[in-house]
């Protein structure tokens, strides 16, 4: 029978709460940020586009004072082990921030996305609520924050990928993403109820402690751990959960397909590390060691699909989105090397090429908004000849390419070494997986090259390409992003070290 709890009881939770309030400011903050968005939009007349994706700038770039404080405060986990503050979490925060911001930036170029009548407020406030949803994806350390995290980036990407509602083929995408993630979603949550009903616990560090106490049946462990991994799939991209994702990124609007690809992807990686890295018990004797095997087995089969699959059906795209949707499939295999590894050297790699992936995927898609924005178009047959009309662009772009493939002296380039070296650091057993990355490596040059090649070494029969020109924010942002490609494929030490610093939360639990 239910009893009320006591004074004290309910003093000691209020306590509680607040104390973890003081850890919790950024989330606050960006929380009323959301709100000022919504009202912003109420009051606000016409032509306000601009006006509220400056606010929304202005009030991320607040936010990143706000994670800094961070850094002096001891790790700790808040509001009954349900989130936790450590520099695991803090080296997303800043992640998820200026993905955010670059998104916002990419809007305000993006004419398609402009000329909407109404709904503008909502598109800002709602990328500030993906924001919020992956830094919580990311700290959190209970079963059912994950979830609500989770659910609540799914929420937002479902409406902003449709936010294009007089087009169908917007709406068609955000129909599957709807589809595909509810299932998903579904999935991720019985995969966490049988792990509860083995363990009869919520939190991550207790989960682990109980299994490793008093075992476990390890085909019920293996059968939660492929749910949970078919959940956080999705949102990673990774074969055999890619199921309609190209159609999704094709059918959004670009500066959300390049929010998707690159924010909701590094949320499902997090949450990933954070889940079998600590709930999961692994390097340990008897039936422990033989699930440590299956489950890794399981990633090296998918990051193994993923990377063949999505770089060999890439070479047939003739969609420049839908290209790099493909692409986007193939780099989710690459980031999955990393954790493979299951040590402080693979999972450093894995945050050194997430942040590689950050600034090139997202470079590359806002050039492409500026060439649909000029051409009307994103076929590829339709870029001949814009590389001498659009030089900066062209040449822009070609960095952003050149820096996926991952050949220097782009940034892209040493995640990749990174990556390569930890994978081939752990012996003959992984060397196969080396040996995929850098042959399907190789074919990605292949079709990424085809972009540039028809930009400067094919002529355009087209004759309304005349005023292409580019405006000077634009040129300005363009060559911002392309010489910090290639400034951070030189100069890269202290984004590796805090990737070291945040990979070390782990402690004793990697190898």
């Amino acid at each position: 029978m239910f009893e009320m709890p006591s004074g004290a009881e309910i003093q000691s939770i209020i306590s509680t709460l607040r104390a973890g309030a003081g850890y919790f400011i950024p989330e606050i903050y960006l929380s009323a940020l959301f709100m000022v968005l919504i009202i912003l939009d109420l009051v606000l007349g016409h032509r306000k586009n601009r006006i509220l994706a400056s606010a929304t700038i202005v009030g991320l770039l607040g936010s990143l004072f706000f994670v800094f404080q961070q850094h002096a405060i001891p790790d700790a986990e808040i509001f009954f082990g349900m989130y936790a503050l450590d520099r695991f979490g803090i080296f997303f925060k800043y992640f998820f921030v200026l993905s955010g911001i670059l998104s916002v930036v990419i809007s305000m170029e993006d004419e398609e996305l402009n000329r909407q009548e109404s709904g503008i407020g909502e598109y800002y406030a709602l990328i500030v609520a993906m924001v919020i949803g992956m830094m919580l994806m990311a700290s959190s350390t209970d079963l059912a924050m994950m979830f609500l995290a989770m659910e609540l980036v799914g929420l937002s990407a479902y409406v902003l990928t449709g936010y294009l509602k007089r087009q169908p083929r917007s709406s068609e995408a955000a129909l599957k993403y709807l589809i595909y993630g509810a299932v998903s979603s579904g999935m991720l949550l019985y995969g966490f109820s049988l792990i509860y009903g083995m363990t009869a616990q919520t939190n991550i560090t207790k989960i682990s402690m109980e299994l490793s106490s008093h075992g476990y049946d390890p085909l019920v462990m293996i059968f939660a751990s492929l749910l949970v991994l078919a959940g956080l799939g999705y949102k990673m991209g990774a074969v055999p959960f890619h199921f309609w994702s190209p159609d999704v990124y094709e059918g959004a609007p670009t500066p959300v397909t390049a929010y998707l690809s690159v924010g909701s992807k590094a949320a499902g990686f997090a949450m990933l590390m954070r889940f079998f890295f600590v709930a999961v018990p692994h390097g340990k004797a008897g039936v422990e060691d033989m699930l440590n095997i299956d489950w890794l087995a399981i990633l090296m089969i998918i990051s193994a699909a993923s990377m063949i699959y999505g770089n060999v059906v890439a070479i047939w795209q003739k969609n420049v989105k839908r290209l790099l949707a493909y692409s986007s499939i193939a780099h989710a295999g690459y980031l999955l090397l990393g954790i493979i590894t299951m040590d402080k050297i693979g999972t450093q790699a894995t945050l050194v090429y997430l942040s590689a992936y950050l600034l090139m995927n997202i470079g590359a898609f806002y050039v492409i908004v500026l060439i649909s924005n000029k051409i009307g178009s994103e076929n590829l047959e339709d870029y001949k000849g814009l590389g001498k009309k659009m030089p900066l662009a062209g040449a822009a772009l070609t960095v952003f390419l050149v820096s996926l493939v991952g050949l220097p002296p782009t940034f892209g380039f040493i995640g990749k070494l990174m990556i390569f070296t930890a994978l081939i650091g752990k012996g003959d057993l992984y060397m196969w997986l080396a040996l995929i990355g850098i042959m399907t490596s190789v074919i990605s040059l292949y079709y990424y090259m085809l972009i540039p090649l028809n930009m400067f070494l094919r002529e355009s029969d087209r004759q309304d390409q005349q005023d292409v020109k580019l405006g000077m924010w634009s040129q300005v942002v363009t060559t911002v992003l392309m010489v910090a490609t290639l400034y951070l494929g030189l100069f890269f030490q202290p984004i590796a070290e805090f990737a070291k610093y945040s990979a070390s939360m782990f402690g004793a639990v990697l190898n």
